[in-house]
């Protein structure tokens, strides 16, 4: 049996967050790696901590990526397993 759960839409319909197909690193992860960055930590060191590349960390601390308001929640079916 499957269980239900719920995923974030933003405001164009589509997912957003780490219930995004391509989303490389959780929510927790995000509020993480921009929390190290205004502590002041090095970009390259952030990056090696969480396996993403030196460009991805300056766009996550700038909110060019990862910055969408969820519009609402669906439910969809879990996966078997």
């Amino acid at each position: 049996m499957t269980k239900p759960q719920f995923v974030q839409i933003g405001e164009y319909g589509k997912r957003i967050g780490e219930t995004h197909g391509m989303a490389k690193l959780t929510d927790h992860e995000i509020d993480l790696v921009r929390q190290l960055k205004e502590e002041g930590m090095p970009a390259a060191e952030i990056a090696e901590k969480f396996e993403v590349s030196k460009r991805y960390v300056y766009k996550l601390a700038n909110f060019e990526r990862r910055a969408s308001v969820v519009a609402e929640y669906r439910r969809v079916r879990g996966r078997k397993g």
